[in-house]
């Protein structure tokens, strides 16, 4: 359709404006907000007929966490069909960096299904092995990145940009596939950690998508590349039109996910959202700038990280509970003190990220 459009803009000189990535970045937000409006509550209730009890509670959580017994799960559903709906509507389908960023957020969104099924089906909170979730994953990151390196011009493409620096990269050369493989893998289940409380960890994958739309747009066009002093990364200022879709998604499924929520993004959503940021990361080449903007899912991850690493050291814990959102629960926080402070810290660290675009 888009092409179409395009192709007859030489006919009729209004369609040009379909040409332009900041229109149709518009057009994908509020196209993909609308369907998950549209469609939202239609899911939820199919989601909670087949759910039945829905997303089992921590026995070991917060005991106001008890109160949401029953809320259905696999949220994430809702805004894939927002996201795909708009990004097929409005991107440029002949960019191979739209086709794998898609690839990442429905093989990751697959994989975070199944595992939601299993907790739901089981009623508990182990899904599948955790090595064969991990391993899956890899396998899917590893071929974006190597398509990502394929399709860029070498030797740039398999090179690691540094913030604050405007010369110094390093050449990864083949290495460059597992470690942009980890950027995917650490993104998608950094988020998945960050998924705890009712609109926590949405809020800061928009915060986090607009940043790197902007980001993805600006590396990808040259003269603004040049302006700012930043890599130019040829075809990224597409990827805009589906973090533009990513944001539309999230807003129509905060709608429903505000607290007291109607459905919990689950597995299906977290990791398919945060997949796709960190491929978006790798095609543009801030990688690092990632673990900037992404510093609250960072954290987030590297709490739990560390909990279970000191207690099978020493048998204790460092902190009340893991990841960190629910250690300030213990600590009397509310849930609702939480998210916002979170929210917070998450729109600080984007603006500290972005500024890496000038400060160089």
């Amino acid at each position: 359709m888009l092409m179409l459009l395009v192709g007859l803009a030489e006919q009729v000189s209004a369609l040009n404006v379909f040409r332009y990535i900041t229109f149709r970045t518009g057009g994908a937000l509020i196209t993909s907000a609308l369907i998950v409006f549209m469609f939202g509550p239609a899911i939820i209730d199919s989601l909670r007929l087949r759910q039945g009890k829905g997303q089992p509670i921590r026995a070991d959580g917060p005991q106001t966490h008890f109160k949401k017994a029953g809320t259905p799960t696999m949220g994430g559903l809702m805004m894939l069909v927002g996201i795909v709906g708009a990004v097929l509507l409005w991107g440029n389908l002949a960019s191979p960096l739209v086709w794998v960023v898609m690839m990442v957020t429905l093989c990751f969104g697959a994989i975070g299904f199944y595992d939601d099924y299993l907790k739901v089906t089981k009623q508990s909170h182990m899904g599948f092995s955790g090595k064969a979730r991990l391993a899956a994953e890899f396998v899917v990151a590893g071929v974006a990145a190597w398509v990502i390196m394929s399709v860029g011009n070498e030797p740039f493409s398999s090179s690691v940009t540094f913030p604050f620096v405007k010369d110094f990269v390093i050449n990864l050369g083949i290495f460059f596939i597992p470690f942009g493989a980890f950027v995917m893998v650490g993104a998608g289940n950094a988020v998945n950690m960050t998924d705890g409380l009712d609109g926590l960890a949405i809020v800061p994958v928009m915060v986090a998508a607009a940043s790197f739309g902007v980001i993805a747009y600006l590396a990808g066009n040259a003269v603004f590349a040049d302006y700012l002093q930043i890599h130019f990364t040829p075809g990224t200022g597409e990827l805009s039109v589906v973090l533009g879709a990513v944001i539309g998604a999230g807003l129509g499924f905060l709608w429903f996910n505000a607290p007291p929520a109607a459905i919990f993004m689950g597995d299906t959503g977290s990791l398919a959202l945060g997949g796709l940021i960190g491929a978006v990361a790798v095609a543009s080449k801030h990688e690092i700038v990632l673990a900037i903007i992404g510093g609250l899912f960072v954290v987030e991850i590297m709490s739990v990280i560390i909990q279970v690493a000191w207690f099978k050291l020493t048998g204790k814990r460092v902190f009340l509970m893991a990841p960190i959102h629910h250690h300030f629960e213990k600590l009397g926080w509310t849930e609702s003190q939480v998210v916002i402070r979170f929210w917070i810290i998450a729109v600080i660290l984007a603006l500290i990220g972005l500024s890496t675009l000038k400060l160089r």
